[in-house]
């Protein structure tokens, strides 16, 4: 009953959650860092057990790497000091060239353990076709990996302090206590946000006291999370699944409907998950960096991308995108193509090239199938046709003298979208990639109103309470959001009312909650969905 397998679970609500909360209160700084610390490790070994070797290992080998590195460029410093003039070009590419060596050991260790853990069964399965398809007598067995609690989430912290470490942006940490701390705070673990050393570190290692503010304003947003998942994402889940696993036997029509549904699963789901996490850390004083701005108020789908799973984002930007765009043959690229193509084009090429290494990694990241790979190539595809035709856009808009800046002109932007969102999504949720082609097909050869004229609809999973239910739900999301995006902060609002309107509004939540969330006797408990991920 009490089992700690998620952030929704009673066990993590009931329990696990106010015992640490209960004994960080009381401790004083120095043990209130180990109540965190243990607190992540209990967390991580309830849902992985064992598997938590991985996560020791990986703090182990950063902090051995990052000590490395620190000492490379100390001995790098020392001697520049000394050194004549002409000499120190000649030194720090040296120096340079070690530590590239041990970054890219650091890297290798960490990303290969990600391949092979789970990658490995995707490209055994595919190499295996290849070899049937060219005859080639060979079958290598497809193998099968537990996986780790957020190991990709952890990965690419490791990653990010390596080259922070490298590009001397943060100090190598010497205390292993702190840098541990950083790797598996709890309430980040399972699926991010992908927090740097210099987000999390120093706050996590002060231990500050709760505060009520913090406490109130961190239980309210953790209500608010469960809100959207229990309420909104698993309530839809039934229908998803009936669609999704059954496609052949729907129209295009019902087809369509669940791909919009599913879309509003996830980001309900995803941004509720990040709600729970955020609204921890501020329990604790920690401040966690954003995951979601309000996506779907988005105008094209590279504004979509930077207000949609922001730290993952800004992670491929940092250390994918920056890093190609600025190497000296993509340099060397742009400088002639500005010269043939101009100031807008000529740049697009070098940056349409790390582009797409960044959507392949996007893709892949989000799980080993051709449907992931396919979902990072059409968002690269559309952020790229928008990066090119945006001159043509505003050309035509000022020709027909229409103010991009009108309101529904930007309404209409975002509706637009969000229609190519839930088309990506379409492909991103289905049985792979074959299944997702097949189903999109469906929508434009097989479209059928039939399933509305007869009602049958409310027969593939949820009924029409259910849907008055989450269209209530979606409501006051949407009525928040909107408040948000003119910078209105509802919480505070709320804490500037008298005690019987806060409370009101609290209790209302809580209720919402108890009576129309999806759980309970016949229920089966949704995952979370990105800690499949």
């Amino acid at each position: 009953m009490f089992a700690i397998n998620s952030y929704f679970s009673l066990g993590y609500l009931l329990l696990f959650l106010p015992v640490s909360v209960g004994l960080y209160a009381i401790l004083p700084q120095k043990l209130r860092r180990w109540v965190l610390l243990s607190s992540s490790c209990l967390f991580f070994w309830a849902i992985s057990g064992k598997l938590i070797a991985y996560l020791v290992f990986s703090v182990f080998s950063i902090h051995h790497i990052g000590v490395w590195l620190s000492s490379i460029q100390q001995g790098c410093d020392r001697l520049l000091e000394t050194a004549p003039k002409e000499e120190r070009k000649a030194i720090k590419a040296q120096y340079l060239k070690q530590q590239r060596g041990v970054v890219a050991f650091g890297v290798i260790i960490h990303i290969g353990i990600l391949l092979v853990l789970k990658y490995t069964p995707f490209f055994a399965e595919n190499i295996n076709t290849l070899f049937g398809a060219l005859h080639i007598p060979v079958t290598f067995e497809i193998p099968s990996f537990v996986l780790p609690i957020g190991i990709s989430f952890y990965t690419l912290q490791a990653v990010s302090y390596i080259f922070d470490v490298y590009r001397r942006k943060i100090q190598a940490d010497r205390n292993l206590i702190r840098l541990a701390l950083y790797m598996s705070f709890f309430p980040q673990i399972m699926e991010g946000p992908i927090c740097r050393y210099s987000d999390t570190a120093e706050q996590l290692w002060e231990a500050p006291r709760i505060r009520y503010e913090n406490f109130m304003f961190g239980s309210q947003r953790i209500l608010f999370g469960m809100m959207k998942k229990m309420v909104v994402a698993d309530r839809l889940n039934l229908l998803i699944k009936t669609v999704f696993s059954d496609y052949p036997n729907y129209d295009g029509f019902v087809i369509a409907v669940s791909a919009v549904c599913y879309t509003i699963q996830l980001y309900m789901d995803f941004s509720g998950t990040m709600d729970i996490v955020i609204g921890t850390g501020q329990i604790f004083g920690i401040k966690m960096p954003e995951n979601f701005e309000r996506p779907f108020f988005s105008k094209s789908i590279s504004e979509f991308w930077k207000r949609w799973h922001i730290t993952l984002g800004t992670w491929f930007k940092d250390y994918i995108f920056y890093p190609l765009s600025m190497s000296k043959p993509l340099k060397k690229l742009t400088s002639h193509a500005r010269k043939r193509l101009g100031n807008h084009f000529g740049p697009l090429i070098s940056g349409a090239i790390a582009l797409f290494c960044v959507w392949i990694c996007n893709g892949l990241w989000h799980g080993a199938g051709w449907n992931y790979i396919f979902f990072g190539l059409y968002h690269f595809t559309w952020i790229l046709l928008g990066n090119i035709a945006d001159p043509l856009f505003i050309w035509i808009t000022k020709k027909l003298h229409i103010n991009r800046n009108n309101f529904f002109y930007r309404c209409m932007q975002m509706i637009r979208t969000s229609i190519l969102v839930c088309i990506g999504e379409l492909f991103f949720r289905a049985n792979g990639l074959r299944a997702g082609l097949t189903m999109f097909q469906k929508i434009f050869t097989d479209f059928s109103l039939q399933t509305v004229y007869d009602r049958s609809i409310f027969t593939f999973g949820i009924d029409r309470y259910d849907c008055l239910i989450v269209l209530v739900a979606l409501s006051i999301v949407f009525i928040i959001s909107v408040l948000q995006e003119h910078h209105i902060q509802v919480r505070k609002q709320i804490s500037k009312q008298n005690m019987v309107v806060r409370f009101a509004a609290y209790y209302a939540l809580i209720l919402l909650i108890v009576v129309f969330g999806a759980y309970g006797k016949g229920y089966i408990p949704v995952d979370p969905i990105y800690a499949g991920f």
